[in-house]
This record gives structure tokens, C-alpha cells and sequence, in this order.
């Protein structure tokens, strides 16, 4: 039978120790407060008080309710005031020693029934919990920031955690209008595994040279409809708080994709850590200046080499399937062409000299490359009656990943770029300009501007496996898809977490079946064999849903059933 919670403690106010004081108080609880000293005390009375006052003055709290919230807060530096409290949430900074001390201290205060918790973000609950004489007591309780604000509460249970304290925890997160979730003690948690798995990738990327800063945070949040780019995220969070996960995640699980980048070493050796200082991947303007949001890319005007499209030709292979294929795909390009006033016409390999007249005359032709051998003869002929100039746009099943070969067969490589929309995992006009070894800037700052006149949001990336947004998602969806496979965490816990814990959209289960579980598993093998990191595999459970002809909601069935 769950515990009727009715006065409980909070010891460390920072941000987070301070939101969970506010959301006990809310909920109508009495709370005692404790921090180390008076100066760390009145911090910690300090964000309490802004917080609600920010509650009021935006109307999701009335003046009175926080005058009843603060009459119900004690705060002490004596932690001797817990002693009556039937929870006390640990909120300390993230060092094992300090924890262990504090819960073999709070072993000799509190009342022998009386549940600890820690709301540690990554370190292990099972070594906290075996500090205290009563580690079957102990239970994880990983609010997320801003406490008041994200309903998800993980409950986080070690091998010895008494059943009764479980659900009385879970039994209070419910009463506190917060959505637990119940999981094991594994590093990171589920949200904040997937979360710094995702994000530490990003930063890969960028060290890599894979893509820019701007365009790797452009592609997050234009192409999968995410609140921030990862970059930008990392410097909210701080970059040493981002590391220290980071390298916790790594200790504990031996996953080298969590081994923080040394780009993320060096930042946060240097002392850029992010909003807080000023300066991360980010530069921002000292509080109070009024200066601009530098982590929006500056628009800025033309870019240097762009050259004037006035005619583009659409070019596909000679059968009438390929032609109808190509309308199905890029018909709403020629549409949004015509709409700005650029003279657009098709070209079918294989026509009459007025065709290659016709090409001749275009400023960028873009080539719909077929899936198979017969690309590079395609922009071989294309490419044999252009002008010198001419951007060569390849896009299409057989342009994906095989950009050098088919730029190499053009005679013309700096002209040559890829030109992919992305499928729409967010309903976004989003297309990654792929660049090859040897394609020009001119080429690049042309067909970018091209696709800015279209009112799509265009990104660049290197020509590597699953490109940009791809590369960004998969891997993230597949850490997901193994905590399900492995039983760690239902479909449905791990979508709740992402969801109310990291505010996206939609979980990533949900994601998976949107995109297409066949589009994932081609992805993740392409990116296993570009890398050979053994955590880009795709996870067993995924091949087999595949062969199982469950491929997301496009086939009515894939990790979830659809109606």
C-alpha cells in the first residue's frame, strides 16, 4: 500500500533543488529546506521566490496561492530539521563522494520508515543507495529542469528498492501532477541517455566537419520540429554539466558514442560553458545588454558567388515509369519554380536534339539519378551538352550516397551537388544541399539561394550516410528501440519521457514508425558500415520488425500497431 507523504525534505538548492521545493509546496505538502551555509540558503530562498513571482505575474498562479506556498516552506542549514520528514529528495551537486556522505549523515536523521531519494541525473542510484545502512529505501526520483514547468518524474528502482517505496514514490509524482515513469537503474536514465546520446553526436558531427554548427541546429529544428538544435541546447544545459553526464553515461556503459568529443573537452577546458558564460558553441551578450540572439544563424544578404537562375530543366530517364516518378516527386518543385517566375521544362533522356538544346540553355539542370548502375551514364549524357557554369542538381534514390562517382562521370565536378528533400519526419520544407569533394562554393551559395527563393530551408552537410537529419535521428531512434528490445522501458515510458521530460514533439517510437522502419534499418546500416562503431548496428529487434513487413504507419503496423 502506498505511503501518504506529508511533509518532506529538500537538501541542495540550486535551480533544480529549488524547483523541487516549489513543486512539494504547490502540491500542498510541507517541505523543510536545507543547504549547507546561509549564503547557499538564501540562493536557494532567492530562485524560489523569482519563480513564483514569475508564476504570478504571467497568471498560472495566484498571489495568494504563493503566499501559501512560501508559509508552507521551512528553510534551515541544519540538517537535524529533516528528521520529521517522510521523504527527503536529495538535489546535491553530481559527485559521488559528496552524495554517499550526505545519505550515511541523513541514515542518522531521518526516521527509520522515512524514504531517501536522489535526484541524480546519471550517477547510479544502486552506489548511492548502498552508502546508507537501509539501501532498500533508497529510490531514485529524477525531476527534470524547470522542476515546476516538465511533468516527467522517473522513479528509478535499484535491485534492493523495497516495492512499497516504489509505488509510494510513484503514488506522490501522480499526486504532484507529474507523469512518472518507473525504470532500472541504468546510466542516464531513459531520458537523459537518449537525450546526451543525441546531443553528443551532434557534436561529432560538427568536429567531423560533417556540417556546421548553424546547419546541424537548422536540421534539428526545421527538419525534425525540435523546440532548439542540439548545439544550442548543449550550451543552455552547460557544457560541463553535458560532460560530466557525458562521461558518466561512458564509465558505466563502455558505449564509445558516449564518450564526450574532445571538441566538447577542449570548449569546456577553455571555459566556454555555454549561456552561462557567455560563450559556447554560441557567443551570447552579457545579461541585461540588449544584444541580439546570436544562436540564430545571421541572415545577413547574397552570398558571394551566387550566380542568377533564370532556367532550370528537370531531367529524367527514358521510360515513361521514370517520368512519372519524377513528377510524383519533384512536381511541387516545378510548381514553386514557375510560381517565382523561373522558366522550368523537362528533358527525358533520349530525346530529339531539341532536347539537348534545351539543356544547353539551362542555368541548373536537376537530374532524378535512378536506384542501380546506370546513374553515372545518366549525368554523363546530361552533363556532355551544358554550358560551362551550369549547376547539376542530383537528386533521387541512386544520388544518395554516391556523389563522388557521379560527379567524377560528369567531367565537371565542381558543378555538381546533391539536392535532397528530406522526408518529413516535421511537416518542414527542409533540403540538404550535399556537397561532393571538389563541388565549388559558387555551386553550393547557388543552389542554397535557389531553394531560399522556393521558401525551403536549405542545409549543407558532406557527402556521408544519412547526410545530416538522418544521420542525426537514426541513431537516437535506434538507442530507443533497444531500451524497448532489451526491456528496459516500454514503447509507450520511452515515448512519455522524451515527450514531457525533453519537451520534443513526439517520442522517438512514434518518430520511427513516421519515418519508416525500412528507411531507419537502410540508414543505420549505412552509417555501420561508413563508421564501424558496433552502437551504429542497427538493434536485432528492428531487422526483424522489417522482415516482418511492419514498417511504421504506412503499413498500419510497425513497433506499435496504427489503425
Amino acid at each position: 500500500m502506498a505511503r501518504d507523504f506529508t511533509s518532506v525534505g529538500v537538501t541542495g538548492l540550486g535551480t533544480m533543488g529549488a524547483g523541487i521545493v516549489e513543486v512539494f509546496a504547490r502540491g500542498g505538502l510541507r517541505v523543510v529546506a536545507t543547504e549547507v551555509d546561509d549564503a547557499a540558503l538564501e540562493r536557494g530562498r532567492g530562485v524560489l521566490a523569482r519563480s513564483t513571482a514569475r508564476a504570478v505575474a504571467k497568471g498560472r498562479l495566484e498571489q495568494a496561492e504563493a503566499d501559501a506556498l512560501h508559509g508552507r516552506v521551512t528553510f534551515t542549514t541544519d540538517l537535524a530539521g529533516l528528521a520529521g520528514c517522510d521523504l527527503v529528495v536529495e538535489a546535491v551537486p553530481e559527485r559521488p563522494a559528496l552524495k554517499h556522505e550526505l545519505f550515511r549523515r541523513l541514515d542518522d536523521v531521518v526516521a527509520p520508515g522515512a524514504v531517501l531519494a536522489t535526484n541524480t541525473s546519471s550517477l547510479s542510484v544502486t552506489d548511492i543507495a548502498v552508502a546508507t545502512a537501509h539501501p532498500e529505501r533508497v529510490v531514485g526520483m529524477h525531476f527534470f529542469n524547470p522542476a515546476p514547468v516538465q511533468r516527467l518524474v522517473e522513479v528509478v528502482t535499484t535491485v534492493v528498492t523495497d516495492d512499497e517505496v516504489r509505488d509510494s514514490v510513484r503514488a506522490l509524482a501522480e499526486r504532484l501532477g507529474k507523469t512518472p515513469v518507473v525504470v532500472g537503474d541504468r546510466a542516464g536514465f531513459i531520458g537523459n541517455a537518449l537525450l546526451f546520446g543525441y546531443l553528443g553526436h551532434a557534436v561529432a558531427m560538427l568536429e567531423s566537419g560533417r556540417a556546421t554548427r548553424d546547419d546541424i541546429d537548422t536540421a534539428a529544428r526545421v527538419g525534425l520540429g525540435y523546440p532548439m538544435g542540439p548545439l544550442a541546447l548543449l550550451d543552455l544545459i552547460g557544457l560541463d554539466t553535458a560532460e560530466a553526464i557525458l562521461t558518466t553515461m561512458y564509465e558505466q556503459g563502455r558505449d564509445r558514442l558516449h564518450a564526450p568529443s574532445p571538441l566538447l573537452t577542449e570548449l569546456v577546458a577553455a571555459g566556454h560553458l555555454g549561456r552561462k558564460t557567455g560563450r559556447g558553441f554560441f557567443v551570447y551578450p552579457p545579461p541585461g545588454s540588449g544584444g541580439g540572439d546570436t544562436t540564430a544563424p545571421d541572415a545577413g544578404g547574397p552570398a558571394a558567388g551566387v550566380r542568377e537562375v533564370g532556367r532550370v530543366v528537370v531531367v529524367a530517364t527514358g521510360d515513361d515509369d521514370s517520368a512519372a516518378a519524377v513528377d510524383d516527386r519533384l512536381g511541387a518543385w516545378v510548381d514553386d519554380l514557375a510560381a517565382v517566375g523561373v522558366d522550368v521544362d523537362r528533358v527525358t533522356v533520349g530525346n530529339s536534339g531539341d532536347g539537348d538544346a534545351r539543356l544547353a540553355e539551362a542555368d541548373v539542370v536537376l537530374v532524378d539519378v535512378p536506384a542501380g548502375d546506370s546513374g553515372s551514364a545518366l549525368v554523363a549524357t546530361v552533363t556532355s551538352t551544358l554550358t560551362d557554369g551550369t549547376v547539376v542538381a542530383l537528386t533521387g534514390a541512386g544520388a544518395d550516397g554516391s556523389l563522388a562517382g557521379l560527379a567524377a562521370a560528369t567531367g565537371r565536378p565542381a558543378d555538381v551537388v546533391g539536392l535532397q528533400p528530406v522526408t518529413p519526419v516535421a511537416s518542414a520544407p527542409l533540403v540538404e544541399v550535399v556537397v561532393g569533394l571538389d563541388t565549388s562554393e559558387s555551386t553550393v551559395a547557388t543552389t542554397r539561394a535557389l531553394c531560399e527563393r522556393l521558401g525551403r530551408t536549405a542545409v549543407t552537410t558532406r557527402d556521408r550516410a544519412g547526410r545530416l537529419v538522418e544521420a542525426l535521428l537514426v541513431p537516437y531512434l535506434c538507442d530507443a528501440l533497444r531500451m524497448v528490445q532489451d526491456g528496459y522501458a516500454s514503447a509507450d515510458d520511452v515515448d512519455t519521457a522524451m515527450r514531457n521530460g525533453c519537451g520534443l514533439p513526439r517520442g522517438p517510437v512514434q518518430a520511427l514508425d513516421e519515418l519508416g522502419l525500412d528507411v531507419a534499418l537502410d540508414a543505420a546500416r549505412r552509417l555501420h558500415s561508413e563508421t564501424g562503431e558496433p552502437g551504429h548496428a542497427p538493434p536485432p529487434l528492428l531487422t526483424q520488425l522489417v522482415a516482418a513487413g511492419r514498417l511504421g504507419t504506412r503499413t498500419g503496423e510497425g513497433v506499435r500497431r496504427h489503425p
